[in-house]
């Protein structure tokens, strides 16, 4: 894929991430950061340049379409528009009219286009796990700590195994691979606050993981990016293959990005969830600080991790974890 191919690409992208009109302004921003981030790595599009397109209407669905002949961008190119639709839930009508429009720009075969949206509504929709959860109760004497129904020592580890196979996943060249990210972060989030005593729903998880400051369809912005960027995306028809390309990064973010939450959610929830919106984001940005730090000790688990996973179980994970 070409500078201009992947252009094209990215502009759809972006194009999707506002295609419902109701985008925050903690979302618009979160995207114009990736945009300008990505931009600044070597051979990378300029990202910034595209996002002020598509914000200004610049460029439309039409446009971005025909720089692509290829039948296999083609395909990626509505695959990743799909994801970024699906990524805060199931696409609106609005989100949906803009797919049906891309759809005809890209002319695609309508049954493989079908069954991509099928395949990310099943993800998008995937409840949250019934099975309940031992959890002690909150301390005596007015004390808001709670004490979770595992230990420390047990709850670091299951967020760290959480995040090594975010980061696996990340390592799959297969687009809707990436739309696994984001249902097993709700259910990471959902099973530590299960474990302090509350049950959740997937709307107060949302915005918990919004107030933190890590938006949905960003952050599928932004691990889509990295993959295109990377050349890890090479595989688009065939279901979840295997490789490990250049996406390092995107795994290190994907890594980092879950080890944070998981450890913000454990602090928020330990504690009665008495935190602030504004102490949530400062203590979010510097636990992801410390996720990053350490994210080099466990990239070899996270490529042999990758190397093991198949569509398959992805998709029973993020249904059954």
């Amino acid at each position: 894929m070409n500078a201009r191919e992947q252009e094209a690409v990215l502009t759809i992208a972006l194009l999707a991430a506002f295609a419902d009109g109701a985008k925050d302004d903690r979302e618009r921003e979160e995207i114009k950061r990736i945009a300008e981030s990505l931009s600044g790595e070597a051979g990378a599009p300029q990202m910034s340049q595209l996002y002020q397109n598509v914000l200004l209407k610049r460029v439309n669905v039409s446009q971005a379409a025909a720089a692509l002949t290829d039948p296999s961008h083609r395909q990626l190119a509505y695959e990743m528009a799909v994801c970024v639709c699906d990524a805060d839930a199931v696409a609106s009508p609005a989100e949906q009219k803009f797919l049906q429009e891309l759809r005809g720009a890209l002319a695609l075969d309508t049954q493989q286009a079908v069954q991509v949206e099928q395949e990310a509504a099943a993800l998008a929709e995937t409840p949250l796990p019934n099975t309940p959860i031992a959890a002690a109760t909150a301390q005596p004497s007015g004390n808001v700590t709670r004490q979770a129904a595992m230990s420390d020592a047990e709850m670091d580890k299951y967020i760290l195994n959480h995040s090594i196979v975010n980061g696996a996943i990340e390592l799959l060249p297969q687009s809707l691979a990436t739309m696994a990210i984001i249902p097993l972060q709700i259910k990471l989030v959902y099973r530590i606050g299960q474990t302090y005593g509350f049950q959740l729903d997937k709307g107060h998880i949302r915005e918990f993981i919004a107030t933190a400051g890590v938006g949905l369809t960003s952050q599928y912005v932004e691990q889509i990016g990295r993959k295109l960027l990377g050349g890890l995306l090479g595989s688009v028809a065939g279901g979840l293959g295997r490789g490990l390309g250049g996406a390092t990064a995107g795994a290190a973010f994907s890594f980092a990005t879950t080890y944070a939450l998981g450890q913000l959610a454990k602090r928020y929830y330990s504690g009665g969830r008495q935190m602030n919106s504004a102490l949530i984001q400062q203590t979010y940005q510097s636990l992801l600080g410390q996720a990053k730090q350490i994210q080099g000790q466990y990239s070899s688990e996270i490529q042999h991790k990758a190397s093991t996973l198949d569509a398959g179980q992805v998709m029973s994970m993020v249904k059954n974890a």
